[in-house]
């Protein structure tokens, strides 16, 4: 029986998951996640509350800006369903974490890395709430909302990426490398402490369980938001699930690996949302305008000038990563920012526009094929660029070799 735990332990809580299970796993719990508690597993708004909160605490007067209207401010943390469903993803993060002995204090020395996590951070909340929705919202759980503000801000992401993958690389974002004497030497490791963080990982995790359990009990959408976000927070960290990533690898080296799990995920959560939009839960639908297109843009240059977009910045400060905490300060600085502005871009990007519902445009069946279309034409064009990208390479190298 033993022998059977320890497997289990190593196999299932310290070993990385495979991305498209578990991908596929999130794209499922959010479909549930949405019929349970009648809004999509999204992040960014609940961020710009914080900040929100955070400006009251200092005198200001947030009770007339307009964007407040509209996400809400009622309410804390402790209180609000995307709320819970975040302290449950942190949660999660870190009891992952725990469990396989990876959290390590790592800071960052270069005060150039910290900036570029302040700003890009900043740039990707603000372009987020400009569109309404982040990688979650405007992506992951947005597509399945049938939601055509969805399709506009992921492709601006997929080309915002790309711009930030020119732009890094450029000499101005380089840092020299510097070898620090004694650097090399290995440390005495304590050889319990793997054992310490793996019961402190399940303290932390029951906890959080029996809470959301004890909660259920007089809210079932507080209840349920809670777990949710365990499973989150567990999913996003030991399958290191970054979208940040995903766009980046295709423009770097070609990798499609975490896109093609991102589509899966998509594609599983389409037809449970859609089944609950059936049963007459209503769809989150956004301005179809300028707003996702500039959002998206914003967004996708910002987190690949971050390094991590909001999943990512979560599970990797929570290991230990400090340039990530950097990362969730801009982040939520970036979001207030955007709610102190919209009622001057509101006007001009956002509200004279449609927002515009596949399944009311083309009828339930036709909005369903036609979004299901456009996720196998993101799948088949993914797939495709990589055997673009790998046989550039390939032919590159061979010609180098020729010269030779």
């Amino acid at each position: 029986m033993k022998e059977i735990l320890q497997q289990f332990k190593q196999n299932y809580l310290i070993k990385y998951w495979n991305p498209i299970v578990a991908v596929t796993a999130a794209g499922l719990i959010s479909a549930y996640y949405f019929g349970i508690t009648g809004t999509y597993w999204a992040v960014t708004g609940e961020f710009t509350r914080w900040g929100g909160h955070l400006l009251q605490l200092l005198g200001v007067n947030v009770s007339e800006w307009s964007y407040y209207k509209i996400i809400g401010m009622q309410g804390t943390v402790f209180t609000r369903v995307d709320g819970v469903m975040i302290l449950g993803m942190f949660a999660g993060c870190i009891s992952a974490a725990l469990w396989a002995n990876n959290i390590k204090w790592r800071n960052q020395p270069h005060k150039r890395r910290i900036m570029q996590a302040l700003i890009g951070g900043a740039l990707a909340g603000f372009g987020a709430r400009l569109a309404m929705g982040c990688n979650l919202a405007s992506l992951f759980t947005g597509i399945p909302q049938f939601s055509v503000h969805a399709w506009f801000f992921t492709l601006a992401t997929a080309v915002g990426t790309y711009l930030g993958v020119k732009v890094t690389l450029l000499p101005i974002f380089r840092v020299k490398l510097t070898l620090k004497k004694g650097a090399a030497e290995l440390k005495e490791k304590d050889p319990k402490q793997a054992t310490r963080r793996f019961w402190i990982g399940m303290l932390i995790f029951f906890a959080y369980l029996l809470i959301s359990l004890y909660v259920m009990q007089s809210s079932i959408k507080l209840g349920f938001a809670m777990l949710c976000g365990l499973a989150f927070g567990l999913l996003i960290e030991r399958a290191q699930i970054c979208f940040t990533s995903a766009f980046r690898d295709l423009w770097v080296s070609g990798r499609s690996y975490m896109a093609k799990a991102i589509i899966f995920g998509i594609l599983a959560g389409t037809i449970g949302v859609f089944s609950y939009i059936q049963l007459g839960v209503p769809a989150k639908i956004m301005w179809a305008g300028p707003n996702a297109i500039i959002g998206g843009l914003l967004f996708g240059f910002g987190i690949v000038l971050a390094g991590g977009c909001e999943t990512g910045w979560m599970y990797r400060s929570m290991e230990g990563q400090v340039h990530f905490m950097w990362v969730g300060v801009g982040n939520v600085a970036g979001s207030t920012l955007l709610a102190y502005l919209w009622d001057d871009l509101a006007p001009v990007l956002v509200l004279n526009y449609e927002k515009l519902n596949l399944l009311k445009t083309f009828g339930s069946v036709g909005g369903l094929l036609i979004n299901y279309g456009l996720l196998i034409i993101c799948l088949i064009a993914v797939v495709w660029w990589e055997k673009y990208f790998l046989a550039k390479a390939k032919a590159k190298i061979i010609t180098k070799t020729n010269l030779a």
